[in-house]
């Protein structure tokens, strides 16, 4: 009898960039993708109208995690567009417990376009969590 593996476990999710991973994140929201239609209605056949795909548009991605050491290499990428901006291709990775993967997203053109840091308050029990936002080209094949 095969093992299958639970597939409501609570994944977790590895971003690596060209020049290597940026670490493990706890939530990944925004992986969508919308296609606009245009419509055109069938001359003579007034109960009919074509639905023609025009263009492909691809929501921004939010990763949250908490504070850790890899928090350092996103603020050097952020910090290298300062120099001349480098869109890289990118992979979203989802991992289970044992980080076998259930499977990755590879985008194109990824950047950065925010990076919100945590607020450390000494009196609050919060854990110090960052979040990373990132626009993209689309998914690559």
């Amino acid at each position: 009898m095969s093992s299958r593996l639970d597939p409501a476990s609570t994944p977790f999710f590895r971003l690596s960039i060209d020049t290597g991973t940026l670490g493990y994140f706890n939530t990944c929201e925004g992986l969508s993708a919308q296609v606009e239609t245009e419509q055109r209605p069938e001359g003579g056949n007034n109960g009919f109208v074509w639905q023609f795909p025009t263009r492909v548009t691809f929501s921004n991605i939010r990763l949250t995690r908490p504070v850790t050491e890899d928090s350092a290499k996103v603020a050097q990428w952020i910090s290298s567009i300062q120099t001349g901006m480098v869109r890289p291709t990118a992979a979203i990775t989802a991992l289970r417990a044992d980080r076998s993967e259930i499977v990755t997203w590879s985008l194109l053109d990824v950047f950065p376009v925010r990076w919100e840091a945590p607020g450390f308050d000494p009196d609050g029990s919060s854990v110090a969590l960052e979040t990373l936002e990132l626009a993209h080209h689309g998914f690559a094949d």
